[in-house]
């Protein structure tokens, strides 16, 4: 097997994490693999000796129009560098290079293998108003089902491409996200950054309207807590308007934005909770990283991946949901968001049994048999 993986960049997120780490195991493995890339960010650690290639090296900054309209252009240059380098299986990582895999095979007669590996739920991910959600769903339906297989993070993602956008059942595969416990196990937690005597809260993710951080800083505001403190580790096109919320509700003493940082452990291993607040999700890494890292978890249940993850029995639609690794709430529901808040600061005994659960259901997501899960389907 020759294997192509195409993704925008490696930039923080999820995905990228996943793919520096499918690209580790290659190399390792002796297994042919090339990375191709379309900016040149790369904040996550790849072997020296990986094969980067760029179908183009654009700025990270350009519109939602200017991404549609390169399109067709970026096929065209992927089927020629996938012929160029006799690829047997080309696998692509998030929507538009997942386009671009796709419709590569219309400019070439060479033949190889399409797997699309799609990260979120895309009815949520794309519900937003404008032209870059429209035009995402429309292209996830045409092409997605046009793949050789498609994969997903969570059964509850795989359910929405089979059901809302036509991709044929026995071309869906899920495999869930894996998660680097040799490594976070290394690493010391930072010493003298919280304040001991505070509740320290951290939650990660881009700063963007989908992970919700503004519910996080509105529960927060809500519960009128001094002892309260929220750490927001993340970049985004959303800074300015949080930072704006956080003057407005008066809470910069409460609230840190902390930007991006390649290395959360640090944090995660010295906060007392792991906040999320996303309003859609595929399966989400954050969680995992967190229990990794020893943390409690309170969380939006959002489709998909949390209840997955953290096993949730009895679902609510508008209340707390406390499950053996922490507590889930409706999504957007700022009073529910704060009453989780409350619940862990009044239960120590609780926090402690979440750690306890946590640290074996982590097991179930350790990186080198789910990467294994990903070379054993493709090849």
């Amino acid at each position: 097997m020759r294997l192509g993986i195409l993704i925008y960049s490696l930039n923080g997120g999820g995905a990228e994490r996943v793919v520096s780490y499918l690209v580790s195991y290659c190399i390792k493995n002796n297994i042919d693999v090339h990375l191709i890339l379309m900016n040149t960010g790369i904040k996550y650690d790849i072997p020296d000796n990986t094969k980067i290639h760029y179908i183009e090296k654009s700025n990270a900054s350009e519109s939602g129009i200017i991404k549609a309209l390169k399109i067709p252009f970026l096929a065209y240059k992927y089927a020629k560098l996938v012929k160029k380098l006799q690829l047997s299986h080309s696998l692509s990582f998030l929507t538009r290079p997942s386009f671009i895999n796709v419709l590569s095979r219309k400019f070439t007669n060479y033949d190889f293998k399409i797997i699309t590996n799609e990260r979120a739920f895309p009815s949520l991910q794309y519900s937003y108003k404008g032209f870059q959600s429209t035009f995402n769903k429309k292209m996830i339906k045409t092409l997605y089902k046009k793949s050789d297989m498609v994969i997903s993070n969570s059964y509850g993602n795989a359910e929405d491409l089979v059901s809302n956008f036509e991709v044929p059942s026995k071309k869906m595969h899920v495999i869930h996200n894996p998660i680097n416990l040799e490594k976070i196990s290394k690493i010391d937690p930072i010493e003298g950054f919280f304040d001991t005597s505070k509740f320290n809260m951290v939650t990660l993710g881009r700063l963007d309207i989908g992970k919700n951080h503004i519910m996080l800083i509105k529960a927060l505001h809500k519960l009128q807590n001094p002892q309260l403190k929220l750490y927001i580790l993340g970049s985004g096109d959303m800074q300015q308007e949080l930072e704006d919320l956080i003057n407005k509700l008066d809470v910069n003493a409460q609230v840190i934005l902390l930007g991006f940082d390649p290395n959360p452990y640090k944090y995660l291993k010295s906060a007392d909770l792991f906040v999320f607040g996303s309003n859609h999700e595929g399966f989400p890494n954050v969680l995992l990283e967190a229990m990794a890292c020893g943390l409690p978890i309170l969380s939006t249940n959002c489709q998909s991946g949390p209840s997955e993850i953290m096993e949730l029995k009895q679902p609510r639609d508008n209340d707390i949901m406390l499950t053996d690794y922490g507590i889930l709430t409706p999504i957007k529901n700022v009073d529910a968001m704060a009453k989780g808040m409350d619940y862990f600061i009044k239960h120590q005994g609780f926090i402690e049994k979440c750690i306890s659960n946590s640290n074996k259901r982590i097991k179930d997501f350790e990186k080198n048999s789910i990467l294994k899960e990903y070379i054993d389907l493709i090849s």
